[in-house]
């Protein structure tokens, strides 16, 4: 099993350039495609806003500036895939509606990349992050600064079905890793779960682990971005969203706390 394509959402803006590098990085080590998609401000958007029947000078003037920024955005994008000089790239640029070519790219796609600002809730790929980790369920990484495929990988082990798509869909990163930890809390889960069963299912697949039990009843997040610190983690992998999202909108939740806190790169599948 390896991944075959890469995608990268982009907004068409400067920031887009650590989440290019990131990708190619990540696509580089499958020799896989990478798909930059190119994911403008939607005209549609703004249909509710202008109502039925209406169209006033203010109005055509906001569609003229959408379109234009959708025709400068495609080509920032095209210039900084031409800079990065990935070889197997691909630069697709949506158009109306958006949310719906977005989402087909994604389901066509084995990972999606995505940087910290947007998986914190922050500039215009915000909600594109949740939807494809919430809504279409796909497989994201979260990249950090020094992405880097081929070193340590700390794998979140809780029992649960986010966890084990997580820890299943990861399994090309794993393969290519130098070191993989297995980690839990048993005494901050309510589920009851046995880590060494984790390296026997890896080291069925070709994944020599070793385990780390994480001491503590509480903020499991805590726990494993300490023990991420202390075993030089390059990578995270975790299931995403274990509680409803309304609630974890509200009260936070491990995965929450994994996105807002400074660590390694994150791979997280819902």
């Amino acid at each position: 099993m390896s991944w075959a394509r890469i995608m990268a959402p982009l907004a068409g803006a400067r920031p887009d350039e650590g989440v290019l590098r990131a990708a190619a990085e990540l696509a580089g080590a499958f020799d896989a495609e990478l798909a930059a998609v190119h994911a403008p401000a939607d005209v549609a958007d703004l249909m509710p806003w202008m109502g039925e029947g209406f169209m006033g000078g203010v109005q055509v003037t906001a569609l003229e500036s959408l379109k234009e920024a959708a025709v400068e955005g495609a080509h920032a994008v095209e210039a900084m895939v031409a800079a990065v000089g990935y070889p197997k790239s691909r630069v697709t640029t949506l158009e109306s509606p958006v949310w719906a070519g977005l989402a087909m790219e994604c389901r066509l796609s084995d990972v999606i990349v995505f940087d910290s600002a947007a998986a914190r809730g922050k500039g215009p790929l915000a909600e594109a992050f949740q939807q494809m980790i919430a809504d279409e369920q796909r497989p994201v990484v979260v990249a950090r600064d020094g992405l880097k495929v081929g070193g340590t990988a700390l794998v979140a082990w809780d029992g649960g079905k986010e966890a084990s798509r997580a820890l299943r869909t990861a399994l090309p990163l794993l393969q290519k890793a130098s070191r993989v930890v297995v980690a839990g809390a048993p005494a901050a889960s309510s589920r009851s779960f046995e880590l060494a069963r984790m390296v026997d299912f890896l080291a069925a697949r070709g994944v020599s682990a070793q385990v780390r039990v994480l001491e503590g009843s509480h903020d499991a997040a805590k726990l494993l971005l300490e023990a991420a610190r202390a075993e030089g983690a390059d990578f995270l992998v975790a299931g995403a969203f274990g509680h409803p999202r309304l609630q974890e909108f509200i009260f936070g939740g491990t995965t929450r706390s994994l996105l807002n806190a400074d660590g390694p790169s994150l791979f997280l599948s819902h």
